[in-house]
């Protein structure tokens, strides 16, 4: 920064936020750090006391915040996302798209480690719509050696980004309704009505509902006829537990499905079950999805119908945040629920 007369300032850039006080009408920033001094404001300028301003100065091996910010944005910006304008030295992203934020937490920690800069973003994993705002960031002085925004771009840049938004691919699924009680008609089926409110959440359209009732070999059949018939997503409702009677796990493994996981560390929802019969996720869900507002179901959903593979790794990470509070009104995703470490 140097310090010059007011009424020499024009075309020169304000160093600070320079705030108007008029008795009883404002009391607000009239120049924000950053403005463009124009002729029309030296008058205003010498009416607010400032008969010299802190202007930028450029010298070599320094960046404006302004460009130390568009580094920081490009280290960040991928597919499916935009920028908004430079305020103050500081730019935010938003989603383009419907899907899922990944982001590379540990290159994100060592550019948030490295000193003066900073990225902001939203948990990972979170669910995004298009127009949120994702991720901000910004370059906390006013200025910053060049050497140092060499050092985020060598971490992450425009080639390699530490964000991702995996837009949800998956539309339809068809819906497996076990117990013989249902399929005998002596209760009515309310988890199915559950389960494709809860899809529909997403865009998710349900093709076909199939009574399979606790035949183990059919529930077989009908989740390979449902794959073979094109099915994007198979979901079996209910018998997960561990009576003898409840068959679900059973029929799946029978198909040759790929198992990831019998079980997650999430209540309500422990007896979940993720699996993969080729490409096609099949799932088994718990009684608690019928009658809990939110459950394991509702933490790996989104991931699932954006394509992105589960594990037995990540499943086991979501124990840390796996703990429903049961809260009254539920504020989800606005919670802690699934918010840990994975």
């Amino acid at each position: 920064m140097k310090l010059i007369k007011t009424v020499d300032a024009v075309g020169h850039m304000i160093c600070h936020d320079m705030t108007q006080i008029i008795v009883g009408v404002t009391k607000d920033a009239r120049f924000r750090k950053g403005h463009i001094v124009q002729e029309e404001d030296i008058p205003i300028l010498l009416s607010m006391g400032k008969e010299h301003l802190y202007v930028w100065e450029m010298q070599e091996g320094m960046l404006h915040e302004d460009e130390g910010a568009v580094i920081l944005c490009q280290a960040c910006e991928n597919e499916h996302m935009e920028h908004g304008d430079i305020k103050e030295g500081k730019i935010k992203l938003r989603a383009t798209t419907d899907g899922i934020l990944e982001i590379d937490t540990e290159r994100l920690k060592k550019i948030n480690s490295l000193g003066e800069v900073m990225i902001a973003t939203i948990a990972n994993h979170s669910v995004v719509h298009a127009g949120d705002t994702i991720a901000g960031m910004r370059v906390i002085p006013l200025s910053i050696a060049a050497e140092h925004m060499d050092e985020v771009a060598s971490i992450a840049s425009s080639l390699h980004p530490i964000l991702t938004i995996k837009p949800f691919v998956i539309t339809d699924c068809t819906i497996l309704v076990t117990g013989s009680e249902v399929k005998k008609g002596l209760i009515s089926d309310t988890f199915s009505p559950v389960v494709e409110r809860k899809l529909k959440e997403y865009g998710i359209a349900v093709t076909n509902i199939v009574q399979t009732g606790d035949d183990q070999a059919f529930i077989t059949e009908s989740i390979k006829d449902a794959v073979a018939s094109g099915a994007s997503m198979v979901i079996c409702t209910g018998g997960m537990s561990v009576d003898p009677d409840d068959r679900t796990p059973g029929a799946i493994k029978a198909t040759g499905a790929r198992i990831v996981s019998y079980g997650a560390p999430v209540l309500p929802g422990a007896m979940f079950l993720v699996s993969y019969l080729g490409d096609v996720p099949v799932l088994g869900l718990p009684g608690c999805v019928m009658y809990s507002a939110r459950t394991a179901f509702d933490l790996f959903l989104p991931r699932i119908i954006a394509h992105i593979p589960l594990t037995a790794h990540d499943i086991a990470g979501v124990g840390e945040g796996g703990l429903c509070m049961k809260c009254s009104p539920c504020h989800f995703p606005n919670c802690s629920f699934g918010k840990g470490g994975h």
